[in-house]
């Protein structure tokens, strides 16, 4: 079973820039596409962004040229490099295949003060 541990968020002012990272252990996802998802308060959990398994990415239009996924095969592990924070951006950052599995790791809040 695959696990998966999220790092880098933190608390950054409005329009400043955090990188996160996503390990995962158990089992090489180089075969996965994979997706970073995000949690608000008091709202659901949705897909932030998408790469499979060649290095295609999709966003959604919210990060649309703000955010940018990546993916180190050697590694492991998927980035999220994200830009121009807004507050719109706080919530629990979650790293997962895509489709998700139902096995989720702890995430790492991004909290954006304005």
């Amino acid at each position: 079973q695959v696990q998966l541990v999220e790092s880098g968020g933190g608390l950054v002012q409005a329009g400043g820039s955090l990188r996160l990272s996503c390990a995962a252990s158990g089992r090489s996802f180089s075969s996965y596409a994979m997706g970073w998802f995000r949690q608000a308060p008091g709202k659901q959990r949705e897909l932030v962004a998408s790469i499979s398994s060649r290095g295609r990415t999709i966003y959604t239009d919210p990060v649309k040229g703000r955010f940018t996924i990546s993916r180190d095969n050697a590694k492991n592990t998927i980035y999220l490099q994200m830009s121009s924070l807004k507050p719109d951006d706080t919530a629990v950052y979650y790293c997962n295949s895509h489709p998700p599995s139902p096995s989720w790791g702890q995430g790492t809040p991004v909290i954006v003060s304005s």
